[in-house]
């Protein structure tokens, strides 16, 4: 499922014919679908979140928490999985977080709202995941 280094493109026009016009707009162009509209908002189904890109790992289901903002929320990512970059767009500082293999734009992470005990809140976009359910 996670593409072999030689196959992930190198060009933004590569990534354009890859993925859908929605998912370009998300991964590449650091777009956001509008809240409650993706299919994994409200999934509850075991398995593992991968970056709908590369296919890399990038969440375990047991650590997707329903935080009703409108997105899939996690509170952990698979160690090393995800990269952080300060975003000071809309006029708001934010930390933006990124697939650290393919470099595509997952959503932004959040720190002191109380939601888990690990008082972390990665708000990620359906168009940037998918899920490899579990088979067992």
């Amino acid at each position: 499922m996670t593409l072999p280094d030689s196959e992930l493109p190198r060009t933004e026009d590569e990534w354009r014919v890859r993925l859908s016009p929605d998912e370009f707009r998300v991964l590449r162009e650091h777009g956001t679908e509008p809240a409650w509209t993706g299919e994994y908002v409200d999934t509850k189904t075991a398995g593992m979140y991968r970056c709908r890109a590369c296919g890399v790992e990038l969440y375990p289901s047991d650590t997707k928490f329903d935080s009703h903002c409108g997105w899939p929320s996690f509170d952990d990512a698979i160690p090393g999985a995800i990269k952080e970059i300060e975003d000071n767009s809309l006029g708001m500082r934010r930390t933006e977080i990124r697939c650290a293999r393919c470099d595509s734009h997952l959503g932004h992470v959040f720190r002191g709202e109380g939601f888990t005990p690990k008082d972390t809140r990665h708000c990620v976009n359906s168009l940037s995941i998918r899920l490899d359910p579990s088979t067992t």
